[in-house]
């Protein structure tokens, strides 16, 4: 058998680091996507695709081993509460985003993890661990796939289902070998279509299968099954089939070294694309700069340098908004303001915004300095009387290279939890506990803390 495969050396990352070599800062993010994890899930939770779901998987039934939240609060084998989780978390178009593309790992990771973790009694510190080493086999992944995985017509969710299964494994207390296997089942079980995600709830689908079929692979190897460990660099492999070509060897030696979840992460502070939200902090910041009402506005121009796609130019519902810059740029000129309230329905159907779509144009103009943008935006407006008014945005808010603060994750957690049916005390007493998880003798008693009010 082929030994040091890029599959057995991501196996031994798994099983043998250890929290506290892990940076510090990684370790908050770790804490901070599970907040952020949940609060998405939990205004997820009222959307039709995961009500459909749930359904399916609590009439399965079978072990109950962890928790869907929310609702009911299902018992549910821990394979299908990382499914549902996973999927409402997504559903609401404001969970986290590696900001090179659109590959949603700590959503991954972070339903896996906690419901492998009740299943296995684990601690908050432990499920803090198995979240960044998910995080870091998906974005070192993905860092092979840049560029490569959109641009051939595949959804994200194929690179976070590997979180998933490493965060899985870990918590299974695989062996490298058995961890390898794994990941090796997962390179070959995910599918999912980039065009159908942002047109339809296909995209929410595809992120619950990618927890469940990352968890799955890891149960399968814990009790034996083993895969082709050159998987990902084989003829016609994972990454010839799916990457651009890049040097996975160079990248995977990064592993330890170059910490994804510090230089890629970006929490949704938010809703929608997160390649999109510099887009509506730029316009915004423009229009209140001049005080700009609609009227005043002849032509907004955005540029994104670091993403070519589109979006749709006139959205109507929140699958549309979520994936249109325009929307972006014309609800952050309009209400010199981007937050949580332009994901409902009223401000998508506000005559004000809708106004200004026919008046924002995309301009893909090559920005020399390029390389200092992640998820950035450029956006000029131009007024009735002449005046040019441009802001620059490198970074959305929430990226880890900007800074993320607790009071901003307070914020998230606090507007969207109450849509998941969880009191304020109950809101209150589990952001205590997710502040202090390394020290949570189990991941359980945060399950507890929401659900009691």
């Amino acid at each position: 058998m082929v030994s040091n495969t890029l599959a057995q050396r991501f196996g031994k990352f798994i099983t043998e680091s250890e929290l506290g070599d892990f940076p510090s800062e990684a370790v908050v993010h770790g804490q901070m996507l599970v907040a952020s994890t949940l609060a998405s899930a939990a205004l997820g939770s009222t959307l039709e695709s995961g009500h459909i779901v749930r359904r399916l998987e609590t009439e399965r039934g079978g072990n109950a081993e962890a928790t869907a939240w929310f609702g009911q609060w299902d018992a549910l084998p821990a394979v299908a509460a990382a499914r549902v989780n996973a999927l409402m978390s997504d559903a609401a178009a404001s969970d986290d985003s590696d900001l090179r593309n659109i590959v949603h790992s700590g959503t991954q990771a972070c339903a896996a993890a906690v419901a492998v973790g009740q299943q296995c009694g684990a601690s908050g510190k432990d499920v803090v661990a198995a979240i960044v080493l998910g995080y870091e086999v998906a974005g070192t992944i993905n860092t092979a796939m840049t560029g490569g995985l959109q641009r051939k017509g595949f959804h994200g969710c194929v690179v976070a289902t590997f979180a998933a299964a490493a965060a899985a494994a870990r918590l299974l207390k695989l062996d490298a070998k058995s961890s390898a296997h794994a990941l090796a089942l997962a390179a070959t079980s995910m599918g999912g279509l980039h065009a159908a995600a942002a047109t339809s709830l296909s995209r929410e689908y595809q992120a619950g299968n990618a927890a469940m079929m990352g968890v799955y692979a890891a149960q399968a190897a814990s009790l034996g099954y083993q895969a082709e460990l050159a998987t990902f660099e084989m003829k016609r492999g994972f990454f010839e089939t799916l990457g651009n070509g890049a040097d996975a060897e160079e990248v995977i030696g990064q592993l330890g070294r170059k910490w994804n979840i510090l230089t890629e992460l970006g929490v949704k502070l938010v809703p929608g694309g997160s390649p999109f939200h510099a887009v509506a902090e730029a316009a915004a910041n423009a229009a209140r700069q001049a005080d700009l009402d609609v009227s005043d506005i002849s032509q907004i121009y955005f540029t994104m340098p670091d993403y070519p796609f589109p979006g749709p130019k006139h959205p109507t519902d929140l699958i549309g908004i979520a994936h249109s810059p325009f929307y972006f740029a014309a609800a952050g000129a309009a209400d010199h303001d981007y937050s949580w309230q332009h994901a409902f329905p009223e401000k998508i159907q506000d005559h004000r915004i809708r106004s200004l779509f026919d008046r924002v144009t995309r301009v893909d103009a090559d920005v020399p300095d390029k390389g200092f943008y992640k998820s950035g935006a450029i956006v000029k407006i131009e007024t009735k009387d002449g005046r040019v008014i441009e802001e620059t945005v490198r970074f959305p808010k929430g990226a880890a290279v900007r800074g993320i603060s607790w009071d901003e994750i307070s914020h998230k957690y606090q507007t969207l939890m109450p849509y998941g049916g969880v009191s304020p005390g109950a809101i209150a007493r589990s952001f205590d506990l997710l502040r202090t998880l390394p020290s949570v003798p189990a991941i359980q008693d945060l399950i507890v803390s929401l659900r009691n009010g």
